[in-house]
């Protein structure tokens, strides 16, 4: 617009129409020629143009003015859907003693029927994993560490290795073996005891101060190497664990009582010292004696027979009844005492 409003004006300024080529353009006509050929083409393509920019704009309007409305329609739909689902669900699951904790155990069912189902398999594997790790470990102690014993220990050193190292291999696997064999009985009542069972990386800086070659190993040397850290780094760990493990369950014999129980006790001292009384544990008949009951020991030959040697001995008690043991050379004071 501004370029042709500039041609016009340059077209007055020089006597003549825009058009004047076309038109003839002389003095005979004034300055006033009509508009040629090409002037009413140029001007009814601008028209068509104009037309053709407000029907794109009249559509694209119209396109959105359906598109709200059909997204209005979803919505409204969506939310139809939803309230009837809930309707439905609600009419056919609807229970007035339902509650949150009925809504988490529903929700808990499927983990619930993995540990019925699955996790027996679970003992299984553990314990071929504890069979083939101890194997490997006396396999590298017959390989690799005895014939260095044998060639660099005194005699003395020789047979107390060989003598502890065979008594304890021997009480593990006997005392493994009976721990998997034995039945824990059946009481009346089902009860889950949930058990809890990390070894940080070792880092190793090697410095070198002088530019050496470094030696070379044969294959013999290099297996014999990687078989002592992996011989220590696990039984470094087990003995850990199993030495934490052992504090602990020390300390529960030493009070007469289990895992569960210690929990169980522990409140009903804690209630019983508010109203002025004092717990004491029935199942308790001293450090010393607990531990002889733990051990089975009621004569003094068991010491022997039943400590130091294998002995499949059972218990006292059936497990839902516990009788005074021989062991025991007084009975405890009540339950409650004021």
């Amino acid at each position: 617009m501004l370029c042709g409003a500039a041609r016009r004006r340059s077209a007055r300024g020089a006597g003549c129409w825009p058009w004047g080529r076309e038109s003839g353009g002389g003095a005979g006509h004034g300055g006033g020629g009509r508009p040629g050929a090409g002037g009413r083409r140029s001007m009814a393509g601008m028209r068509s143009r104009q037309r053709m920019f407000a029907a794109v704009m009249r559509l694209l309007l119209k396109c959105l003015r359906l598109g709200r409305r059909r997204r209005f329609k979803l919505v409204q739909q969506a939310e139809q859907l939803w309230h009837y689902g809930h309707l439905c669900l609600r009419s056919l699951l609807y229970n007035s003693f339902t509650n949150g904790d009925v809504v988490l155990d529903s929700l808990f069912e499927p983990v619930y029927w993995l540990v019925d189902h699955v996790t027996r398999w679970f003992g299984v594997v553990f314990v071929a994993l504890v069979i083939g790790l101890t194997s490997s470990i006396v396999a590298i102690v017959y390989i690799c560490l005895l014939p260095l014993i044998l060639q660099t220990y005194t005699p003395a050193w020789i047979c107390w290795h060989l003598a502890y190292g065979h008594w304890n291999l021997i009480m593990i696997v006997f005392h493994y073996y009976m721990a998997i064999t034995t039945s824990p009985g059946h009481p009346p009542q089902e009860m889950h005891c949930p058990q809890a069972s990390s070894h940080p990386p070792l880092q190793h800086l090697q410095q070198t101060y002088y530019q050496t070659p470094p030696p070379t190993f044969s294959f013999r040397q290099r297996a014999f190497h990687k078989s002592v850290v992996y011989l220590w780094v696990l039984c470094s760990s087990v003995a850990l664990a199993l030495g934490a493990l052992t504090l602990w369950h020390a300390a529960l014999i030493t009070r007469g009582e289990t895992s569960i129980e210690r929990h169980i006790n522990k409140k009903e001292r804690q209630r019983l010292q508010k109203k002025g009384k004092i717990f004491r544990n029935p199942y308790s008949y001293g450090s010393w004696d607990n531990w002889k009951v733990f051990l089975g020991v009621d004569v003094p030959r068991h010491w022997l027979t039943r400590v130091l040697l294998p002995s499949p001995h059972l218990p006292h008690g059936t497990g839902l009844s516990w009788d005074l043991p021989p062991c025991v050379t007084k009975q405890r004071a009540p339950l409650l005492a004021i």
